[in-house]
């Protein structure tokens, strides 16, 4: 992990509300961003912001998320989601979170990561699922 992966560091992401993302049992006309979907886009722009600090053979893992769902985003309407990396201590970042859409503040919250090897993470995993073979 490069030095340049510091407290401050931030990424923005512009998310259009697909069908994808909403959450569908209040039929289409209560269509809106769906809390887990939320969650799965802050984890790749956290991720992404990552990958562009990283070595080569390296990925990170979610490790923690404490996310506060403010406001309901319709369907087709555009969030921005801003990730600021508070604090690097050793393999593990914290990040600060927040998100708003066209009108309202619809998220805050933290997530944690850890970088790790993929050679010696592919490793572990084998040597686990190894493990439950027998």
């Amino acid at each position: 992990m490069k030095e340049s992966l510091r407290p401050g560091v931030s990424k923005t992401a512009r998310i259009t509300v697909d069908k994808d993302r909403t959450i569908g049992f209040m039929g289409e006309e209560g269509r809106v961003y769906g809390t887990p979907f939320m969650v799965m886009d802050i984890e790749q722009i956290c991720r992404k912001l990552i990958l562009e600090h990283a070595d080569e053979g390296e990925e990170s893992v979610g490790t923690e998320v404490a996310i506060k769902h403010l406001a309901a985003t319709p369907l087709g309407m555009t969030a921005e989601i801003t990730v600021t990396v508070t604090a690097v201590d050793g393999r593990r970042i914290a990040f600060e979170v927040s998100g708003k859409d066209e009108f309202d503040q619809i998220c805050t919250g933290t997530h944690g990561r850890f970088v790790v090897d993929k050679a010696k993470q592919f490793e572990r995993l084998k040597a686990k699922a190894a493990k439950r073979r027998t």
